[in-house]
């Protein structure tokens, strides 16, 4: 039988993007030890409108750690501090019976907070928008497939093609900083023949992008590589000035 907790909750409230927030207290009892934090948050947002409360708002979207969408900082570290993993994966039984936990949203100049826990990162999608896509003719799968590649290069650009744009990387860091995403972003396709007409252009418009979105500059704390869900390395941040330094120097 699974183990019950009982925990008191410090919220992070904000009306709009406006109001200046504060921090609100929430008993959470009876929590099942196998459940998922958001499953957690459900629990106690059911409690909130059952006493005529406004719940908390929060984003969720598919719970299987994919989507990137469970943007919470749990206690001082985004995502909740254990290695690899999302808030929507991070279970009850990782915490203590009678733990305060403390639950805040990103904070960057870039996320500007919606409501409560929702920060608005459009900013990502800009920066995709930017030059995160291959452009030229590629032909259809049977000719991608056809373009011989070396295991070496195809497996390094899977691992940097697993960000999935949670933005905890910006959250961690000192600086707000979003050079693991866009690096990711940037390499998954330079490193592949079908991104490379468009690598030079793709490096400087997306780096160009995201100094105008407002994030800060890197100086290579590690911060975000340690609190990357996906586990994104910062060899991708050497890699990305590499490319924007080549497209600079044409």
């Amino acid at each position: 039988m699974a183990k019950k907790l009982n925990l008191t909750l410090k919220v992070w409230r904000q009306d709009n993007a406006a109001d200046q927030g504060r921090f609100e207290t929430y008993p959470a009892r009876g929590i099942d030890e196998d459940m998922s934090f958001l499953e957690m948050l459900d629990v106690v947002n059911e409690g909130l409108v059952e006493a005529g409360r406004e719940p908390i708002a929060f984003d969720s979207d598919c719970r299987e750690g994919i989507c990137g969408t469970c943007s919470l900082v749990i206690n001082g570290i985004p995502h909740g501090g254990r290695k690899g993993t999302t808030a929507c994966q991070l279970h009850m039984r990782n915490f203590k019976d009678g733990q305060t936990i403390s639950v805040e949203p990103w904070r960057a100049r870039a996320f500007p907070v919606i409501r409560d826990l929702v920060v608005d990162r459009t900013a990502f999608d800009r920066i995709i928008q930017s030059g995160g896509f291959v452009s030229v003719r590629t032909g259809g799968a049977p000719d991608a497939n056809a373009i011989p590649i070396p295991k070496e290069i195809s497996d390094r650009a899977m691992d940097a093609a697993q960000c999935i744009g949670c933005g905890a990387c910006v959250a961690a860091c000192k600086n707000a900083s979003a050079m693991l995403f866009v690096a990711a972003k940037v390499s998954h396709l330079n490193l592949l023949p079908q991104g490379r007409p468009e690598k030079s252009r793709r490096a400087e418009r997306m780096v160009w992008q995201m100094d105008q979105e407002g994030f800060g500059a890197c100086t290579v704390t590690g911060s975000c590589e340690a609190v990357c869900p996906k586990e994104i390395s910062l060899d991708f941040i050497a890699r990305l000035n590499r490319d924007y330094g080549l497209s600079v120097l044409k």
